[in-house]
């Protein structure tokens, strides 16, 4: 094979003149060596010719092989061949670095694990769980569907056990949003959603945010794109801190209203936030997914979060998953109901919950007497503005303090930093200082 491909050449090669029908084609000649690394493709004209497709056809089929790294370049200067590896990975979380000891590592919003509550007696409860060891695909175990649903914001027809918050959506979208569609999700977002989102090759359309949450004229210019989906955080926002009003999610059920959007809410705080919980499942139980996850307030290893939606959709995602484990652990299930019953357990969720909200507070109180105006708000993290997001970084990192640019949280411009706080207890005016120094115009 030369280094070069003729446009006729594909033509013999590819019967499946759509979309994904020639970045399918053209993968699999590139993993058959048949388009060893360096190949120059043909002009997207002179191949859209030959297959007797517009060339935008060829352009999005190029931007798939282009997102999954494997095609390279664009333009006058051609596009070539530049990988022969298909491996998914989550790029944004994969650019998160390691740091040693000496480092202040504010980049991950997790829990304090001197805040959790001990888990081995629930555990051991677990293991005495109903259907233990059975290979029926169930649901989720009766105690738990109970357990979570005293307190469920809404009255949903049916709900899942998942492995987690991120599990539930990746789960999700898989199962329920095609490659190309249309997905509008609140700006900034999880950089892990971003991930899913962007490995899925869903379109991603931002809907801005201001204090009260997503804003009603930014989701309303989505929608004329038809999203199959619209995700957002309807109680604590994981990257900001802010809560949505109730006046504001009125005012986004009424842009949804007329729509077939899925919803998709995601409570990845859970009991940590002091806001209240919230939904639209009662305005519109047909097509919402309502996502709580119990990471933050019980343990990331319980990997057990819930999901509701209606029958039909809970079947569909049920399906999805039966490709792969099928169900969750009865035995995290069990031990996921017995906290929620445990008094004591729900005693240091309370503790806990003023605990991190005081730590994130004693940074803005900080940042704010130095002239940073960053918004109060609730959560394991704060988003704070900075003239640039390189300057920043570099500024912090050497004074020996790690966080992340808001890039990383978004698809549009940015100029924050993503700051953890969960476990800043006792060098709040340290990083306070930094960061009011990595924040100054320069």
């Amino acid at each position: 094979m030369s280094d070069n491909v003729g446009a006729a050449w594909f033509a013999e090669k590819l019967n499946d003149r759509s979309i994904q029908g020639i970045a399918v084609g053209t993968s699999a000649l590139i993993r058959a060596g048949a388009l060893p690394v360096g190949t120059k493709l043909p002009p997207i004209r002179d191949l859209a010719f030959a297959l007797g497709v517009s060339p935008a056809t060829i352009s999005e089929a190029w931007s798939e092989l282009r997102r999954q790294k494997v095609i390279s370049g664009r333009g006058r200067n051609g596009t070539w061949i530049s990988g022969d590896r298909f491996a998914a990975k989550p790029e944004r979380l994969a650019s998160v670095g390691h740091y040693g000891d000496d480092v202040l590592d504010l980049t991950a919003a997790v829990p304090d694990i001197r805040l959790l509550p001990k888990l081995t007696e629930a555990m051991a409860y677990g293991a005495s769980a109903e259907q233990l060891n059975s290979y029926e695909r169930s649901r989720i175990l009766p105690e738990l569907e109970e357990a979570v649903r005293r307190d469920w914001p809404y009255e949903a027809e049916a709900l899942l056990a998942t492995n987690g918050g991120y599990n539930a959506v990746y789960t999700l979208i898989h199962a329920l949003v095609m490659p190309g569609a249309y997905v509008a999700i609140e700006d900034p977002t999880g950089l892990r959603l971003l991930d899913i989102l962007e490995d899925r090759g869903v379109r991603i359309l931002p809907v801005r945010c201001d204090e009260d949450g997503p804003l009603p004229s930014s989701l309303r210019e989505a929608m004329t794109h038809r999203p199959v989906a619209f995700i957002f955080q309807p109680r604590v926002h994981s990257v900001t801190g802010q809560s949505v009003s109730s006046e504001r999610m009125a005012s986004l059920a009424e842009v949804l209203r007329g729509h077939d959007t899925l919803i998709v809410e995601d409570d990845g705080i859970g009991d940590l936030a002091t806001a209240p919980r919230q939904s639209m499942g009662a305005l519109f139980p047909d097509r919402v997914i309502h996502i709580l996850s119990m990471s933050k307030t019980h343990g990331p290893d319980l990997r057990l979060a819930v999901l509701s939606s209606s029958r039909a959709i809970v079947d569909q995602i049920q399906s999805y998953r039966s490709f792969s484990a099928g169900w969750t652990s009865r035995i995290l299930q069990a031990a996921g109901a017995w906290l929620l019953r445990d008094p004591g357990t729900n005693e240091v969720v309370d503790r806990s919950r003023v605990i991190y909200l005081l730590r994130r507070s004693n940074l803005i109180d900080a940042l704010r007497r130095r002239g940073i105006e960053a918004a109060h708000g609730g959560g394991l993290c704060a988003w704070i503005p900075v003239s640039s997001e390189p300057f920043a970084l570099v500024t912090l990192a050497a004074r020996g303090i790690a966080v992340h640019p808001g890039a990383k949280f978004s698809i549009l411009p940015s100029r924050h930093l993503r700051v953890a706080t969960a476990i800043l207890s006792d060098r709040c005016e340290e990083v306070a200082s930094g960061i009011a120094l990595a924040a100054a115009q320069h």
